[in-house]
């Protein structure tokens, strides 16, 4: 009797492992991956949607209306942002609380540094006349495409930054302590998947 109870318990522990990975990924990691292809769907229909337009009417030089430097040191940042989130992991795995909580907090800084940036080039763009319905110095869609695809991006970054703050929280009660990052990761996958198409949506729209 007392062997089988043991037995039992012995298995019932790697069936848990079993349903927790599939190959050598975890089942979050898999989720956030299929998240992450249909999204880059979306994002790639706006980049082509916005080349179509560009390339088939008259449109105005970003340059002469974007503010390419305030923009690119934003791009900067959120580069940065993806180093400390690698930190971040690193110092998990080595079960490193302080070190932990200091890069995750270095990310969440980058990612609200970068909003306001976004923020105040939007103020400064509809100042300028620039809305999105309406563009004082041109075609419409010009302003209609910018605030689509720059918007939708933002609404990533402010994701993440709330994703980022929950898991800071959890990090402070003590929930990484055990020196298990796959939660981490998965939150890396989507920080730097926003990084990622920054650089893109940056080239693409203010840069070309």
């Amino acid at each position: 009797m007392s062997h089988s109870v043991a037995h039992g318990h012995d298995h019932h522990p790697q069936e848990e492992r079993n349903d927790a990975q599939f190959g050598k990924a975890s089942i979050g990691k898999i989720a956030m991956w299929i998240f992450l292809v249909t999204d880059a769907m979306s994002f790639s229909g706006f980049l082509i949607a916005y080349a179509v337009l560009r390339s088939t009417l008259k449109w105005p030089h970003p340059a002469d209306y974007l503010g390419i430097n305030l923009s690119g040191f934003a791009t900067f940042i959120l580069i940065c942002s993806s180093v400390s989130m690698v930190m971040s992991i690193d110092a998990c795995k080595h079960k490193d609380r302080n070190g932990m909580l200091k890069w995750l907090l270095a990310t969440i800084i980058g990612g609200v540094i970068f909003l306001g940036v976004q923020a105040y080039e939007y103020q400064h763009l509809v100042h300028q006349g620039m809305t999105l319905s309406n563009f004082a110095h041109g075609n419409n869609l010009f302003a209609s495409t910018f605030y689509v695809v720059t918007g939708f991006h933002g609404l990533h970054v402010l994701t993440g930054v709330i994703y980022l703050c929950c898991e800071y929280r959890m990090a402070q009660r003590g929930d990484y302590d055990n020196g298990n990052y796959n939660r981490l990761e998965i939150l890396g996958l989507f920080w730097h998947f926003v990084d990622l198409v920054w650089i893109l949506v940056f080239t693409f729209i203010y840069l070309l």
